[in-house]
């Protein structure tokens, strides 16, 4: 069944724990901002070879890419998970195992989730299996898939291999969640120019802040469209100089979000209207685009409520708790968006995901590798 593994199947899982603790700690102490994951990535392309991986490459955008049976095949699955954290940290990590928890930043997001990846991946190669007919299978420790990162792994590997893949997995996020549909999202940074001077002397200059301010103001003046579940955030503010200066310049960081192109149209149009009025006025306003995350395009339905059904009962069968099945903004957002059935699904259980307190439930590995591993060879013969 492909829902359910072979006695041998389990038993390498349970044979493996010891393994998978240790990968995990070494991988959770290597950093990984996103766009700089060089060393971790040289570190999966190195274990892959360990265990007898043959050509498998990095790419340029730090993706490791490992094709299996793929020379020649007409339909490629994708398993993947990425390399990334959101912290900007280029020293080792903090980690620490304490209480029956590994504790560091970005070790369930996404760090356990690799793991169970590589470990699954490692038994395909061990055991020599063979994909199923005129099938390959792509396996992928991709870049770029943390905020700013803008999923620019995944956006290569689907550039390359795309008009092939028929069928795509991501292991992210905690046990129970399986994301099956894509949140999209537009980012800009937004900086006003103004002549600022002396808070006294100059009294009546325009404020660089006083401006984006009224920005602000405006932008969560907007009621969201109806259609979709629309948001919209300005999550970070920065400008001025000192308490006695009119600021000469101030910025912002603002997104919007949703389920919909047409709501994403409507507040790329109100947003874009609005920073066009106040450059008319005469401020001088720079809008820098930082992220675009496409939300799904048309899947087949069918195959993709097929895919959502296997991973649920995947899910269900060796994780036991609550099933959630929900949207997200993940790697899975660009296959999506291409019409590709794509599923995101959590391996590992824990908490904090984005702190620097993040954890993960050492436990957890055993029966995330069963799910991540079931996930896996449902697309090989067996």
């Amino acid at each position: 069944m492909e829902s359910e593994l072979s006695g041998k199947e389990e038993l390498y899982a349970e044979e493996v724990q010891e393994e998978a603790r240790e990968l995990l700690c070494a991988l959770g102490r290597i950093p990984a901002p996103s766009c700089h994951e060089e060393e971790r990535a040289q570190f999966v392309k190195d274990w892959l070879e360990d265990q007898g991986a043959e050509g498998l490459y990095i790419d340029e955008a730090k993706n490791v890419i490992y094709p299996y049976f793929c020379a020649g095949a007409t339909e490629i699955t994708v398993f993947m998970a990425h390399l990334d954290v959101v912290f900007p940290d280029t020293e080792e990590l903090p980690l620490r195992c304490q209480g029956g928890r590994i504790y560091a930043p970005g070790i369930g997001d996404d760090t356990a989730n690799l793991v169970n990846l590589l470990l699954a991946a490692r038994y395909v190669i061990k055991e020599e299996l063979k994909p199923k007919r005129g099938r390959g299978v792509l396996f992928v420790a991709d870049s770029g898939e943390e905020g700013l990162g803008n999923l620019k792994g995944c956006k290569a590997v689907m550039r390359q291999y795309g008009p092939r893949v028929k069928e795509f997995v991501s292991f992210d996020c905690y046990l129970g969640r399986c994301i099956d549909q894509a949140v999209g999202s537009h980012r800009y940074k937004v900086t006003v120019r103004t002549e600022g001077g002396h808070s006294y002397a100059n009294f009546g200059n325009q404020s660089a802040i006083a401006c984006l301010a009224a920005m602000v103001q405006e932008l969560y003046a907007k009621e969201p469209p109806k259609k979709a579940k629309t948001t919209y955030n300005v999550g970070v503010i920065q400008g001025g100089s000192t308490i006695n200066s009119i600021a000469e310049e101030a910025s912002m960081l603002y997104e919007f979000r949703s389920l919909d192109q047409e709501c994403l149209a409507e507040m790329e149009e109100y947003f874009q209207g609005l920073a066009a009025a106040w450059q008319r006025r005469g401020l001088k306003i720079e809008v820098e685009t930082i992220g675009l995350r496409p939300c799904g395009g048309s899947p087949d339905r069918e195959k993709l409520a097929a895919l959502t059904a296997r991973h649920c009962a995947i899910l269900k069968r060796y994780y036991g708790g609550r099933i959630v099945v929900e949207a997200g903004s993940t790697d899975a957002n660009i296959p999506l968006s291409l019409g590709i059935p794509a599923n995101t699904v959590g391996t590992v259980a824990g908490g904090g995901a984005h702190t620097r307190g993040e954890w993960i439930e050492t436990a957890s590995l055993l029966p995330g590798l069963k799910v991540a591993l079931t996930c896996v060879l449902a697309a090989f013969q067996r």
